[in-house]
């Protein structure tokens, strides 16, 4: 699904018009959940500093990843995209266009076709072309996809798939290699998703 992000708003210009027309008015978010893989942030709108009641709301979610933006950022994020959701949902939105600029310049690239980084986008895409969208994160829709980790290979072949839970109590997915011990690869581990998904890393980076 080809979109064009000068099609969309950033969040600064939505504030722009909310300051214009409410220079009295307040914004106040909350952090709703912090964990060492998400948060989740809310915000309010008020049209005056007295207001007692909001006027408006959004929330917004972002994984902490390992590498890029959100590896430093995902609370400011998080915060952003809580904002510019409650100024689309106070009517700061065209049509068909809830989303903001700086939310679709997360899925503009495309990931290669299989891969879990490009599933979760085609989701955020279907999401963000409908007029009440129900995805509205990355990390919203890493959780909500369902994942089947493939099967794993290494030099000597393919490997053994090791499953189960740990004394720990948490659960297991991952592959260890056939060779004898002096020889085999490095075991392959799956991670876990919030929602009990298995995924491994290589998958959503579009690799091998």
């Amino acid at each position: 699904m080809a979109f064009n992000l000068a099609d969309y708003e950033t969040v600064e210009s939505r504030l722009e018009k909310f300051w214009k027309e409410y220079p009295d008015g307040r914004i106040s978010t909350k952090i709703e959940q912090a964990s060492d893989t998400r948060y989740i942030v809310s915000a309010e709108l008020f049209k005056t500093e007295a207001d007692a009641k909001s006027w408006a709301t959004g929330l917004a979610s972002e994984s902490i990843s390992d590498r890029g933006v959100n590896s430093t950022s995902a609370l400011e994020n998080a915060e952003t995209s809580a904002i510019g959701r409650a100024l689309a949902n106070a009517g700061y939105a065209a049509k068909g266009k809830r989303a903001s600029r700086e939310e679709m310049n997360k899925v503009a690239n495309y990931s290669p076709p299989g891969t879990r980084a490009r599933a979760v986008e085609d989701v955020l895409r279907a999401s963000f072309a409908e007029d009440k969208p129900t995805v509205w994160s990355i990390g919203d829709a890493v959780e909500a996809i369902p994942v089947n980790p493939k099967p794993q290979e290494c030099k000597h072949g393919a490997m053994i798939l090791k499953e189960g839970v740990a004394k720990t109590g948490k659960n297991y997915h991952g592959y260890v290699c056939s060779a004898a011990k002096p020889d085999q690869c490095e075991a392959r581990w799956a991670k876990l998703t919030a929602a009990g998904s298995f995924f491994f890393p290589s998958d959503s980076e579009g690799g091998e």
